[in-house]
């Protein structure tokens, strides 16, 4: 079951979740929005190795916005850093985002019972947009979890994505074995 606006506001007062700045005028009937950081990254090399730590280059969105490219990944950052202690955070993009032509995420919508950080987006574009810094770009909606966790996202020893972070957080796939 998604939650409903009323019970996210239970939640967060519970403190099972919580979004660093809230507004309330952000929260929807089922969603919170959340908002393009600053930050925003490319990769160094145009051809990435899943195998290899692919680095990446963050620079600062400008005042007057920065226009986005076909063909290029970018990595973006949420304004809000959020904490979900009972429940499975899903990011989606807005749509009028999406009416933008502008994808938030490639496959990585999804957040873990237990994630505490910002979220990395993973934008790509249909043609050149042009993107400011704290513009609305994505909401979250909240699930309930059937049964007890065993071991919260934030409590794994090999978790790639805990340390709390304002900027864009490359791909950690190299970490893994295979």
């Amino acid at each position: 079951m998604i939650l409903s606006d009323k019970r996210i506001l239970e939640e967060i007062e519970q403190g099972s979740i919580i979004i660093e700045p809230f507004k309330r005028e952000c929260l929807g009937t089922n969603s919170y929005d959340v908002h393009l950081g600053k930050y925003l990254a490319t990769y160094r090399s145009r051809v990435l190795d899943a195998k290899q730590h692919n680095e990446i280059d963050h620079f600062e969105i400008p005042k007057d916005g920065f226009i986005l490219q076909p063909n290029t990944l970018y990595l973006g950052v949420t304004v809000e850093y959020t904490e979900t202690h009972k429940h499975v955070p899903f990011l989606e993009g807005k749509s009028s985002t999406g009416r933008l032509g502008i994808d938030i995420h490639a496959t990585a919508g999804k957040g873990d019972v237990g994630f505490c950080n910002t979220w990395t987006l993973e934008i790509s574009v249909a043609q050149p947009v042009k993107i400011y810094a704290g513009m609305p770009i994505g909401q979250l909606i909240y699930f309930s979890v059937e049964g007890d966790i065993e071991i919260f996202y934030n409590s794994k020893g090999n978790a790639k994505y805990n340390n709390k972070t304002t900027r864009p957080v490359e791909s950690m796939m190299w970490k893994n074995n295979f």
